[in-house]
């Protein structure tokens, strides 16, 4: 069985995904099996809050070039969880 931890990998800190911050929504890029129940779940024991919405997107992977070899990044998938009123996530706590 999968735990919290194996399901949620790691925050995204962009500057769309801290600007998202002010809304109370926070950017994790999760397992590629994840769906959002098994990813609300993760949350909620992970940070002890209470979330109220899931979104979920793939990013698509990037060609990339060395020379004449031609590669492409890996394919991620991320989730925008948005939680309820007066809930936060320190994720800049051990800055």
């Amino acid at each position: 069985m999968k735990t919290a931890y194996d399901i949620v990998l790691r925050p995204l800190v962009t500057e769309a995904a801290t600007d998202r911050m002010a809304q109370n929504k926070y950017t994790f890029e999760v397992a590629p099996s994840a769906n959002k129940v098994e990813i609300r779940y993760a949350i909620e024991e992970i940070f002890k809050v209470h979330v109220t919405k899931v979104n979920t997107l793939w990013r698509p992977s990037k060609e990339k070039r060395r020379g004449n070899v031609v590669g492409h990044t890996t394919r991620r998938k991320k989730a925008i969880v948005t939680l309820a009123p007066g809930d936060t996530i320190d994720i800049f706590e051990g800055v």
